[in-house]
Formats: structure tokens, sequence, C-alpha cells
């Protein structure tokens, strides 16, 4: 099996039995005494009641003044930024979602790209900051046709070491698109993989213990219930096989409950559990 297979393989062989013996009846009382986790509250500009903003609406979301050691990245330049480099290798932007925080410093956004495999398109998620508390970074993920959920390969990479005064973000965008672009055959081989991998009921429930009761996963522990009914009874055909990919579309459903930014949160550290999860 490749290595992408085993990172995606959910399966836990004998160490853990403590937590395999527990009931379900036990794990869902467990559930039942953890506080609710409150979503971030996001700006919510124009009329979306979601809370995603268009690109107007992004526009005018303010940044402070760069300093003459941090340049600081107005949210909406990364998105022309992104756009422009997409478009030099001939690659358009299909839909668009984006979203801030509460106080306008950082940004997460969703490009679904006019290119993909069977069944989903291709989409880059992107986060900034101009606080300093992350780095400008990209993503690899995947749109699915059928139910809109958003699943990525993993946690986000940087593209810049620095927001330094000398910093280039043509050049830097440029790099990152690029390095999205190797990432999409292997998205498509793990996809593939994750469709292989059988996965039992006992392996699904600790996933999702070790996912919102270990705190292994940034989501709200009161989506643990929903992720289970989701895995159990699958609103599609498509997630009916037990296997790796219908238990993350399992999580990705669940996600759409959350506001814009938790969602995008979650959604991108899912990635990482799955590939850590053993």
């Amino acid at each position: 099996m490749p290595v992408a297979a085993r990172h995606a393989v959910l399966a836990v062989h004998g160490e853990r039995h403590n937590v395999l013996s527990r009931s379900f009846k036990d794990f869902q009382q467990h559930l039942e005494k953890e506080k609710y986790s409150m979503p971030e509250t996001t700006l919510i500009a124009g009329t979306d009641t979601s809370g995603k903003l268009t690109r107007a609406d992004l526009a005018l979301v303010p940044a402070p003044h760069s300093t003459s050691t941090h340049q600081v990245i107005p949210h909406i330049d990364i998105v022309h930024a992104l756009e422009e480099q997409l478009g030099f290798r001939h690659i358009a932007i299909a839909s668009e979602e984006y979203a801030v925080t509460k106080d306008g410093r950082n940004f997460f956004g969703v490009m679904t790209l006019d290119q993909g495999m069977d069944g989903a398109s291709f989409a880059l998620g992107v986060r900034n900051s101009v606080s300093k508390q992350f780095r400008l970074s990209i993503v690899v993920g995947l749109r699915i046709f059928v139910c809109s959920n958003l699943s990525f390969a993993g946690d986000f990479n940087i593209v810049l070491a620095k927001h330094s005064k000398n910093f280039s973000l043509k050049n830097a965008i440029s790099i990152g698109i690029d390095e999205a672009q190797r990432g999409f055959e292997p998205m498509g081989r793990t996809v593939g993989a994750w469709k292989e991998i059988q996965v039992s009921d006992d392996q699904a429930r600790l996933t999702i213990f070790k996912a919102f009761v270990e705190d292994e996963l940034d989501a709200p522990k009161h989506l643990a219930r929903a992720v289970w009914t989701n895995w159990r009874e699958p609103a599609y055909d498509d997630f009916r096989p037990r296997t790796a990919y219908s238990l993350q579309n399992a999580f990705t459903s669940s996600f759409k409950q959350l506001e814009p930014v938790p969602l995008y949160r979650a959604t991108a550290d899912l990635g990482r559990f799955f590939q850590t999860v053993s």
C-alpha cells in the first residue's frame, strides 16, 4: 500500500483497547458532559447572512499601515494576485468565497477551480493575517460535486517566510501556485486511496473520539454527534461505502453547521488530522 494511503488509514490495530472497549453509550455520555464550543463570530458585510464575503466586501476590510520592518498585505490584494497567477496558467476560478474574523485581521478564502478529477473540482484554500498571527499560506483541496463538501489535503503550506519590507506578493503567489499545482495529482491519488480503505464502525467511533474528546481536531466538540450521524446515515449514496473517504465526508458535512471562519479552520485541520491518525 502506498505511504500516502497508509497515512490515511483510520484502522487502529490493537493499541487503545481501553478506548474501544467502551460502549457507545459510554461514549455518548462522555460527549454530553463536554461543554459546547461557541463558533467564532465573523464580520458580516453586505447582505449575505451566511457571513461569507464577496470581493467587494473584502475590499472594504481595512488593513493597518506597514512599518519599516513589516509589510502588511491587504486581503483583497492576495485575491487579485491569486487570480492573476492562475490566469497566467490558464486556470479559471469557478467559484470563490471569503471570510474574515470579527476584527478583520485574519482572512480565510476558498477558490474552486475549473480543473479537477472524477466527481470533484480542485480548490485552493488561502489564509492571511495582518496582525502577524500567521503567515500567508495556501493549501490544495477538493470541492465534492454531489454535496459541495470541501476537503483539504493537509495543513496550510507557508507561501512566504515573513512579511518583510522587500517582500514581493507577485513572486510569492507564483511560487505558491506552482506548489499547489504539484499537489493536484497527489491529492487525486490520496482520495483514491481513501476510497479503498475499509473502515468499521468501531474504527469510525474511535476516530471521532480522538478528534473531539481527545482534542486532536480544531473543531467544536458538539459536532461529534453530527459526524457519527452522518457516518451511520449518509445523506448521499456516494458515502454509503464504509471507507475512509466516506468518514472524512461525515466530518466535512458536519462542518457546514459552523460559521465560515471556524469552518475553514476545521476543514484545514481535518486534512492534517487524517494524515496523522493511526
